[in-house]
């Protein structure tokens, strides 16, 4: 990896349901959106197969009335004050979310 381009920020995640809703928006689509309007780098979001949260309800696909509940992870590669930006933003929106944040380090390679 050439060292120059090398950044060093935030990686980013946010766990919910996948039917879990903010301002009308699936809120893994809210999370995309604050994100891309406020210009703040990349975000992608995952599907579990299986998972089970603070409530210990355990959800999976085999399971059919708990399938279309699934647990996302809504992730993004940030520099420090972008994460914070973001993090302040789904505050004051009053989502009910779980987040982790880990140290990243992080490039592109090939043409922009």
């Amino acid at each position: 990896m050439n060292q120059e381009n090398l950044q060093h920020g935030v990686h980013l995640y946010f766990y919910c349901h996948l039917r879990a809703k903010h301002d009308g928006m699936l809120l893994s689509e809210w999370l995309l959106e604050q994100a891309k309007h406020h210009g703040l780098g990349g975000g992608s979001v995952f599907r579990a197969i299986a998972g089970f949260g603070r409530h210990g309800v355990l959800h999976e696909e085999q399971f059919f009335e708990l399938a279309d509940d699934l647990p996302v992870k809504v992730e993004f590669l940030l520099l420090e004050d972008q994460a914070e930006l973001l993090l302040q933003l789904v505050r004051t929106a009053g989502v009910d979310a779980t987040y982790a944040r880990s140290p990243a380090s992080f490039a592109v390679l090939g043409e922009h």
